[in-house]
């Protein structure tokens, strides 16, 4: 090169950093593209995330044709600093060259186009890639032999750049991306989108009645009594049962009984009610509310009645109570009305209802009374105490104080909470 103009090896020079700048520029902007809007946009047919999206599908290869491109590219630019410093500052020139390239490099070769590239790497990867295909097809040979090489050392090591997990999300990592979208989803799409990912992490017992608080009706009581608590029934299927609850015969629908008692009139009894009843779907302790949300529509049915291992009767849930979870109470929305079992007191405190189950108390609350225990806070509150208290007794709960206010039939009726301290 002595027979090149110093002018000359300046302009080579300045466009070898420039070319550098493109590399690493490049690399920081395919590697910061959001995958999942890559591939939305490559799907609607856009070109520019079609060309990143294939060559993403090997990034070992194109961190290999970037990582060959800018070393090759930096080595020629430090000969040609080398060569120019030697000129104007003689034996000094090596030492000038290797600090002024690496200032000059760092600067305007790595650290403003990375920089650049992650706060817009689609403006930089898109007409990138313009030069970076035909760029790997040139290449290709020399960038197979380095990935070969690269590839069998990490293979020695016990790893593989196959292994990886690659773009998949997890659950949480997904729940963490539907909180983060912001205003780019409403909150209540962002809200039934997390209940929905919530629903492996929530039973059937986290939902369902209670077997204490089921409407169920004794076939063997009088048929006038059975036929007048029919009319008065909250609901519109009806538990029936034989002396206990545990030996149940089925659920009957008020339309059917109408159907019936109106057809038969005067002749109706209780044979009339047995044929109406229709056959009971079981549940089994411990399902998850999605899973039990695939077999109620795999076995078309709206309401079953949870059992535990030993056969015996926990409590019911229906379909809809499943629904909301993820849409809360149909007739408000999303959000849950306040629950009837919570009191607001001038003082900050809450006269509750002990029977209420911890997830619908945390929901209306917004506090974080534990849910991987007992399912109401009755049951809580004796799962601490390991007795069954006597009113006025205090204890504290995450904080909260809360004193018992009524006890009955072996259980805490009522208790004050009071706010965090």
């Amino acid at each position: 090169m002595d027979d090149i103009a110093t002018g000359s090896l300046l302009t080579l020079l300045a466009v070898l950093i420039l070319i550098s700048a493109f590399f690493s520029g490049t690399e920081t902007a395919m590697m910061s593209l959001n995958r999942y809007r890559l591939r939305n946009l490559a799907s609607k047919g856009h070109r520019g995330a079609q060309r990143v999206d294939r060559l993403l599908q090997r990034p070992d290869r194109l961190i290999g044709l970037i990582l060959i491109g800018n070393n090759v590219v930096n080595l020629a630019a430090a000969s040609i600093a080398t060569i120019v410093c030697q000129r104007w500052y003689g034996d000094w020139g090596p030492a000038v060259a290797t600090g002024g390239l690496t200032l000059i490099v760092l600067i305007f070769a790595e650290v403003t186009p990375k920089t650049l590239a992650a706060q817009y790497p689609e403006k930089l990867a898109f007409p990138n890639s313009l030069i970076l295909r035909p760029l790997m097809t040139l290449c290709y040979p020399l960038v197979a032999l380095v990935n070969a090489i690269s590839n069998g050392i990490l293979n020695q090591l016990g790893l593989s750049h196959r292994s990886a997990r690659g773009d998949h999300l997890s659950t949480d990592e997904l729940r963490s991306v539907v909180h983060e979208a912001g205003g780019l989803i409403p909150r209540r799409h962002r809200e039934m989108l997390v209940s929905i990912l919530d629903l492996e992490k929530v039973t059937v017992e986290d939902i369902m009645i209670p077997r204490a608080e089921l409407y169920a009706i004794d076939i063997n009581d009088d048929y006038r009594a059975i036929v007048r608590q029919l009319t008065h029934s909250p609901h519109t299927r009806v538990l029936l049962y034989r002396d206990n609850i545990d030996d149940v015969v089925g659920f009957i629908h008020l339309s059917d009984v109408l159907r019936l008692l109106t057809k038969e009139q005067r002749e109706a009894n209780k044979s009339t009610l047995l044929r109406a009843v229709r056959e009971i779907y079981f549940i089994p302790e411990g399902t998850p509310l999605n899973v039990q949300l695939l077999k109620f529509q795999r076995a078309k049915e709206r309401i079953g009645l949870v059992v535990d291992e030993y056969g015996d009767i926990q409590g019911l849930v229906t379909l809809e109570d499943i629904l909301e979870e993820i849409v809360g109470d149909f007739t408000t929305g999303l959000q849950a009305p306040p629950s009837e079992g919570i009191c607001h007191q001038d003082d900050g405190s809450l006269l509750v209802d002990a029977s209420i189950t911890l997830r619908d108390f945390n929901r209306e609350t917004q506090w974080a009374f534990p849910t991987d225990g007992p399912k109401t806070l009755n049951g809580l509150i004796l799962e601490r105490l390991e007795e069954i208290p006597a009113p006025h007794t205090q204890l504290n709960i995450n904080g909260h104080g809360v004193e018992v206010l009524e006890v009955a039939d072996n259980m805490v009726k009522s208790v004050k909470v009071l706010p965090a301290n």
